[in-house]
């Protein structure tokens, strides 16, 4: 069987700028510590705030309930955390996994990490981890070959379902 090959080398120029710029440390604001500074609300997309961590809605979801578990600190890395913040920002991301699973009911979830832009980080400058409810059947040839993708809800309505569990006064993250 023969192997396509799909060239992009106009890409090549963007890939050394963003490489060597970042490397370099010149990049700007960060938009993540920016929202953190507006608290939680829609308008920020974020939904919850612990001591050194934070829950928000992904601008740019793969699918309905997509967020993101960021660090309130400013840091790149896992191995940049302290270990106080790292046991919170953990405790974070399975809070927030059992949230998504009683909004949603998927049967199953993506939890990972693109640890800088070759990796695919969209921004490797804070830390991200994302949560992704799943469902069996939801690829379709939209996103691979139409470059599109299909969200059933707005972003407004996931912040609205995920914030009420997250607030409701009966949600027990071991009960899931």
């Amino acid at each position: 069987m023969p192997l396509d090959r799909l060239s992009a080398a106009w890409r090549e120029q963007y890939v050394q700028d963003a490489t060597s710029s970042e490397r370099a440390g010149s990049v700007s604001e960060c938009v993540f510590c920016e929202l953190l500074a507006d608290g939680v609300s829609e308008s920020s997309g974020i939904i919850e705030v612990t001591h050194s961590s934070f829950m928000i809605l992904n601008a740019f979801p793969y699918g309905s309930g997509h967020v993101l578990v960021l660090p309130q600190r400013h840091v790149q890395s896992l191995e940049e955390l302290t270990d106080d913040e790292a046991i919170d920002y953990f405790a974070l991301l399975r809070r927030s996994v059992a949230v998504l699973k009683k909004v949603y009911s998927p049967d199953g979830l993506n939890v990972g990490f693109n640890l800088g832009r070759a990796a695919g980080a969209g921004i490797p400058q804070h830390l991200h981890g994302h949560i992704l409810p799943r469902w069996n059947g939801d690829t379709n040839f939209m996103t691979t070959l139409g470059e599109t993708r299909i969200l059933p809800e707005s972003l407004s309505s996931t912040w609205s379902k995920v914030s009420a569990v997250v607030n409701g006064p009966d949600f027990d993250p071991a009960a899931n």
